[in-house]
């Protein structure tokens, strides 16, 4: 099952605030909308898995690129500094829809062909990926991550691994995301990624979900 959903109204919902006509501030970010991308995965291979389907959500905040248009900026902490907030935003988002504790994460980001690559970069580093852990329940490992410029109606592949260790073989996947009518050319698409388990049929071997968590709690 794929479903795609677009938040597009003043009502709110969990965290999220959304206002298309004038955008949300947050510090030196607005946000446009909110796109959310829902795909659960029930059989691979024509096998269905006890531990039942594998859930996978993206939620991408479209917002406004302050530096756009000016050429080369040394100082983007403009960015930085708004992208926590809007890490426990779509991160909240994300576990709400997941419905489920994530077991993976990942983050991602679009930027429009008036900005640099460096202007997402800027608003995926680890002030990002802090407040995206605390706002899904924590994560130990490092969070896998890509960026790219493009255009309208972007598609993007989020990569996926096992949050608390990133060894973990059988959590390495990706969810695919397209944006419609997103990144604008002063606009950058911010992403963040969760799934309720590894991949079906995974059987590449290397450390297991239950290998790590008992390595840590050794």
């Amino acid at each position: 099952m794929v479903a795609t959903l677009s938040v597009i109204d003043n009502a709110g919902h969990g965290a999220i605030r959304v206002q298309l006509s004038r955008g949300v501030e947050v510090s030196s970010l607005a946000i446009r909308k909110i796109v959310a991308h829902v795909e659960e995965i029930r059989s691979v291979a024509g096998r269905f898995d006890s531990d039942g389907p594998i859930r996978k959500v993206a939620v991408c905040a479209v917002v406004n690129n302050p530096y756009a248009g000016q050429g080369y900026v040394e100082d983007l902490s403009d960015i930085t500094d708004a992208s926590a907030d809007i890490a426990t935003q779509i991160g909240k988002y994300a576990v709400e829809l997941l419905g489920s504790e994530p077991q993976s994460y990942g983050k991602a980001g679009l930027v429009g062909s008036a900005g640099e690559q460096e202007h997402i970069n800027a608003a995926v580093t680890s002030i990002f990926g802090n407040a995206l852990r605390d706002a899904i329940g924590g994560g130990q490992a490092w969070i896998t991550s890509v960026t790219k410029p493009a255009g309208v109606d972007a598609t993007i592949d989020v990569p996926l691994a096992f949050k608390d260790e990133i060894w973990v073989r059988s959590h390495y996947d990706a969810v695919t995301v397209q944006v419609p009518d997103a990144p604008h050319a002063d606009e950058l698409v911010i992403i963040a990624a969760v799934a309720n388990r590894g991949r079906i049929n995974a059987r590449v071997g290397g450390m297991t979900r239950a290998e790590a968590l008992n390595k840590q709690e050794a």
